[in-house]
């Protein structure tokens, strides 16, 4: 069993930073790309940010410039730093991660995804 587990969401006046961090965890082998999505109220899930596991990225181009996605592969975490916040990116960051598992001899990969973790940007 895998799971992910999200933190360091909250409120923040328009122009702040926050940094998101998503750690894996279970009976993990491998994880490939990780990556973060967003939902606003209303919306459709968007793609924030993606990772290799070598460390290329991949912006949305609204977020291109004031956010950083890194991860530490010896922690399975990912991060997102986020800068110059609007109130528009108020929304549920979810955290993606694309994971090999082994149990009992059988190998399997799918995504899975975070529980979420509810960003605010006041204005």
């Amino acid at each position: 069993q895998v799971q992910l587990v999200e933190s360091g969401g909250g409120l923040v006046q328009a122009g702040g930073s926050l940094r998101l961090s998503c750690a894996a965890s279970g009976s993990i082998f491998v994880i490939n790309d990780m990556g973060w999505y967003r939902q606003a109220p209303g919306k459709q899930r968007e793609l924030v940010a993606t990772i290799t596991s070598g460390g290329s990225t991949n912006y949305a181009d609204s977020v291109q410039g004031r956010f950083t996605i890194s991860r530490d592969n010896a922690k399975n975490t990912v991060y997102l730093q986020m800068s110059s916040l609007k109130p528009e990116e108020t929304a549920v960051y979810y955290c993606n991660a694309q994971i090999s598992t082994v149990v009992r001899a059988i190998s399997a990969v799918r995504d899975y995804w975070g529980q979420g973790t509810q960003v605010a940007v006041s204005s």
